[in-house]
């Protein structure tokens, strides 16, 4: 191990988003060595709770119909449809080389908390940017349009139980990604030495 490639790596690490994108397909091996390192995320009792539904090639197409249609049902009902909304659930998808729904599920005996299954997933995300930033690649976390809408679990074929995390865009990168802005660490941590 070296540090300074793990600090560096951890550094450089961006949510990058389409328009920065290239076009050009993302390699299926490499989405499977995002999802394998995702795999190695801890887990309260081993309840290993993250799930992916990877979508690439056509299937981008049937993603955004999808989203589309469940975005078109509930905001017809509740009367808050947005045009320019549901057009960009129709076509975002397509401009990314693979989208990935991320969601949680539940352990049955529900013996670890939400809040810990949820943590969980998250660290699996960070493994999959840290992977995309390795292999210099685009990606970044969506939590927007239907993500947090109860009925798009049964669209996706998913428990009531289960969380829809968001939905994980990766793309080939037109160039490398700006610096990171961050506010100085010594302004977040209390360091009690006695």
């Amino acid at each position: 191990m070296n540090p300074e490639l793990a600090n560096a790596l951890i550094h450089l690490r961006r949510s990058v988003f389409p328009k920065d994108y290239t076009g050009a397909p993302v390699s299926d091996r490499v989405v499977w060595q995002l999802l394998e390192n995702a795999n190695c995320a801890p887990t309260h009792k081993l309840t290993e709770p993250w799930r992916f539904i990877v979508y690439s090639g056509a299937g981008r197409k049937k993603l955004a119909q999808l989203q589309a249609s469940v975005y078109w049902k509930v905001t017809q009902a509740d009367g808050t449809f947005k045009e320019e909304r549901y057009q960009n659930l129709l076509t975002k998808p397509m401009d990314s080389s693979h989208v990935i729904l991320v969601y949680m599920k539940r352990d049955e005996k529900k013996s670890v908390p939400e809040i810990e299954e949820a943590g969980a997933v998250f660290c699996a995300i960070q493994n999959m940017y840290l992977t995309a930033t390795a292999y210099g690649i685009g990606c970044y976390l969506s939590t927007g349009g239907i993500t947090y809408f109860e009925e798009a679990k049964a669209a996706f074929g998913l428990s009531s139980e289960d969380r829809i995390i968001g939905f994980f865009h990766i793309g080939m990168l037109k160039e490398p990604p700006q610096p990171r802005k961050r506010n100085p660490v010594e302004n977040k941590v209390g360091w009690i030495r006695e």
